[in-house]
């Protein structure tokens, strides 16, 4: 035989002999923890921009004019009820005073001297010596030097009093504000001198639409937060003003604020969220939540054939309460919420729903859950099985020859 026949024989049975490859594993099912969505009150509110005001906060004006001669304290002092904060010249006053004392003085003599005619003419009447006309005469003389006495009198103490004007002293105990004014600086009834607040009596100014006039009501509780959503103070409506204001189109409802929240100030402005009452909402943990393309989407485990699949579900959430969101659009009560694993996860990808406690939560805005330390024994089984199944995609199976 040939020695080429040979050859090409035996390479036909040595590819005879050849065994197929075997088909590949399928894909094992990742173990993943669920927690099925259920309904929790949830609050309904909404957000308004708000105007802290204290109720112990004054702007000092002079209510006369004059020239600066005295400033006795700097911003930011802590002053004291009737405490003495500036002075203007009061030169002028005291001049007007001493001249209104000095027109006084020849009225309280004709006073004196008609106050004891009145008793001499009394007694010559009495006696038969005098007429009843000239006793008459007396008697009008002591009324018009008294009242002119009188009237001079209450000038006088008009004036005196008008020298307390000349010193700004502090209305009540508070800190003292900007001091615009210097030494000297011409004031008048229209300069601001500066301010004394208390950091006390603080109340919540917030303008509720009209739309929400039927809702709003005293007693309604009200959140006090800031930009990032942190809780400043709680408190409640306590007035609501019976007309709507004309510029902001709104109607004005106060809260007070406790004294111990130390973080508000007189002036300052904040978010007010005001709670209307609660409702039956589904709720999920904020760690289930993936953010795509600005877009949030959660994956839930589906029936298909004798198991289940992940699949991507997008939801419309509502503002985080806590460590969950409201659940406004895209699941039901009841739904298998894949809670572990999710950074592995696609598209109909096998999954072995295991219930139970849903991992701890942390953080009030959506990541990735992390199974390393949510659930360390599931993440283990999961990493190996995964681990496996990379290998067993990776390599190919060697051919097998049989022994001929």
């Amino acid at each position: 035989m040939p020695v080429y026949a040979l050859a090409g024989l035996v390479a036909v049975l040595m590819v005879g002999c050849k065994k197929a490859d075997p088909p590949p594993p399928a894909m094992q099912a990742m173990p993943v923890a669920v927690q099925r969505v259920s309904l929790s009150a949830v609050p309904t509110s909404d957000t308004y921009v708000t105007t802290i005001k204290s109720r112990r906060s004054a702007t000092l004006q002079p209510q006369v004019d004059g020239n600066l001669t005295r400033i006795l304290v700097k911003s930011g002092d802590a002053v004291k009820a009737g405490q003495l904060l500036m002075q203007i010249d009061p030169l002028k006053q005291i001049a007007t005073v001493q001249a209104q004392q000095a027109a006084e003085q020849p009225l309280k003599a004709t006073y004196d001297y008609n106050k004891t005619d009145i008793v001499r003419q009394e007694q010559l009447y009495k006696d038969g010596i005098t007429s009843k006309q000239a006793y008459d005469q007396a008697v009008q003389s002591f009324q018009n030097a008294k009242a002119a006495l009188e009237a001079a009198s209450a000038q006088t103490k008009t004036q005196n009093e008008q020298l307390a004007y000349y010193e700004i002293r502090a209305p009540f105990a508070g800190i003292v504000g900007d001091i615009p004014v210097h030494l000297g600086d011409y004031v008048s009834s229209t300069t601001m001198l500066t301010t004394v607040d208390e950091n006390a009596d603080l109340e919540a100014y917030i303008y509720v639409p009209t739309e929400r006039a039927a809702q709003v009501k005293i007693g309604l509780p009200v959140d006090l937060v800031d930009e990032d959503g942190t809780v400043l103070a709680h408190s409640a409506i306590y007035f609501v003003s019976p007309e709507v204001d004309n510029d902001l189109q709104g109607i004005l409802a106060k809260a007070p604020i406790p004294k111990a929240s130390e973080r508000l100030r007189n002036g300052q402005i904040v978010n007010a969220r005001i709670t209307w009452g609660t409702s039956q909402t589904p709720t999920i943990p904020v760690l289930a939540v993936t953010r795509i393309g600005g877009q949030t989407f959660v994956y839930v485990a589906a029936a298909q054939g004798a198991g289940f699949a992940a699949h991507q579900v997008s939801v419309t959430l509502g503002e985080p309460i806590g460590n969950v969101y409201p659940v406004q659009a895209g699941l039901k009560t009841g739904d298998r919420l894949i809670l572990s694993g999710i950074q592995f996860l696609q598209e109909g990808v096998p999954v072995m729903p295991m219930e139970g406690p849903p991992p701890a939560r942390g953080g009030s805005h959506a990541r990735e859950l992390d199974t390393n330390e949510a659930a360390p024994n599931l993440w283990r089984e999961m990493k190996g099985r995964v681990s496996w199944l990379s290998f067993s995609s990776a390599v190919p199976s060697s051919p097998r020859y049989a022994r001929c």
